[in-house]
């Protein structure tokens, strides 16, 4: 079965404050990308160059700059990358209202329904919600820490 990935599980793969969700994050990333499993909307990769290269406070951000743009050109090749377009936006603000989902979180789902993945990998959704054709899943509560 097909499954979209939420930024936050890009992220934890290089967040070092956060082993097991690294760990976890890697693994299911890597048989994803073995079983050609997951795909990654554009959303997510914006996003998540964005988070690794914010300072939070007078911290270092998680990854430098170069560091982020290439591990972002690597998920471009190593998953298939879905981009916006009308019906993505339409579904989005569809989204928002049937549901009161925030604007990031349904347009996220929004390329769910719009390219026919039937789920959704985040921890930011309601476990097992079912959103229309769309089922959430945390791949992170089997681990005691959603």
């Amino acid at each position: 079965m097909a499954s979209l990935a939420d930024t936050n599980i890009l992220v934890y793969c290089f967040d070092s404050r956060e082993l097991t969700r690294r760990a976890q994050a890697r693994e299911l990333l890597r048989r994803g990308a073995d079983e050609n499993s997951i795909l990654i909307p554009h959303q997510a990769l914006v996003e998540f160059v964005s988070v690794v290269t914010r300072r939070k406070g007078y911290g270092t951000p998680l990854l430098p700059e170069e560091e982020a743009i290439r591990q972002a050109e690597g998920f471009m090749a190593d998953f298939q990358v879905l981009y916006p377009n009308e019906g993505v936006f339409h579904t989005a603000l569809q989204g928002m209202a049937t549901y009161r989902l925030p604007w990031f979180d349904a347009h996220l789902w929004a390329y769910a329904v719009h390219y026919g993945i039937p789920e959704l990998l985040s921890e930011d959704f309601e476990h097992g919600r079912k959103y229309g054709s769309v089922r959430v899943r945390n791949p992170f509560l089997a681990l005691g820490l959603a």
